[in-house]
């Protein structure tokens, strides 16, 4: 799959996360997928997918991607 086409689902990946945060965590092991995708077929990894995956494993994942108040916790 060309590098643009895997980008760009990465990017989606990043607005279905925005969409629907209390998948987040699923959605955010498919952003972990993609990267990995790309890492592996020795393609560059987008500067900013990467910092927020950081961020999103190393910080608290709500503060980014709040879940809505009338959803459970």
């Amino acid at each position: 799959m060309a590098f643009e086409a895997l980008k760009m689902q990465a990017y989606m990946i990043l607005d279905e996360i925005a969409q629907r945060p209390a998948d987040r965590h699923i959605l955010q092991e498919q952003l972990r997928e993609k990267l990995s995708e790309l890492s592996s077929l020795g393609l560059p990894l987008p500067e900013d997918l990467v910092r927020l995956e950081e961020e999103l494993e190393q910080n608290n994942a709500d503060q980014l991607y709040p879940k809505p108040s009338d959803e459970p916790a």
